[in-house]
């Protein structure tokens, strides 16, 4: 004999189906925290090493607030510092890493997330001769800033947006940078 349809039924059913639900979700939600967290982790690792010359001892993950904005950075000691760099570019929030040597120039960056046009403003991740420019950058020297504005980056084909961003994003780092040195 079928159970006769009705509202208390139907609300039995309905929480039933949602309990068993969420106690998938949450069962595996415990079992894939772990090494999700290990693979991000390892990201960070691998974006660090490529932003910094050779090192052998343990970043140190720490914040600090320049000009109202909080950054997160990584003090690899005797190698220099791996900022994290948001921005706004063209297509939406530019995430960048900047290695800063301890003595003050650019080793090289690394895109960790970006919203930019494919085909166009996310060459800012795989056009070498772009990034290649900011390797042993000097900022207190040269002037940060694409060309189109009076600075010596060149920017990329159609994409002036996105590397102004970047460009950006590589001064916030460097600001960050001078922030650190005054504080030691």
């Amino acid at each position: 004999m079928a159970a006769k349809s009705n509202l208390t039924n139907m609300a039995l059913s309905l929480t039933l189906v949602c309990l068993v639900c969420s106690a998938l979700l949450g069962g595996i939600y415990a079992l894939t925290a772990a090494p999700i967290e290990q693979a991000q982790q390892a990201k960070t690792n691998s974006s660090i090493a490529r932003v910094l010359p050779a090192f052998d001892s343990v970043p140190e993950l720490e914040t600090i607030e320049v000009d109202g904005a909080s950054y997160t950075y990584y003090r690899v000691p005797g190698s220099g510092y791996a900022v994290i760099s948001k921005v706004v570019g063209f297509g939406g929030p530019l995430t960048l890493m900047v290695g800063i040597g301890e003595d003050g120039l650019v080793c090289n960056t690394v895109v960790l997330s970006h919203s930019e046009t494919p085909g166009l403003g996310a060459k800012c991740q795989t056009d070498a001769s772009f990034i290649d420019q900011f390797k042993g950058w000097d900022p207190a020297a040269r002037r940060l800033a694409v060309t189109k504005d009076g600075g010596e980056v060149d920017a990329i084909t159609a994409s002036t947006i996105t590397s102004r961003a970047y460009t950006a994003a590589v001064a916030n780092a460097y600001n960050v940078y001078l922030k650190l040195s005054e504080n030691e």
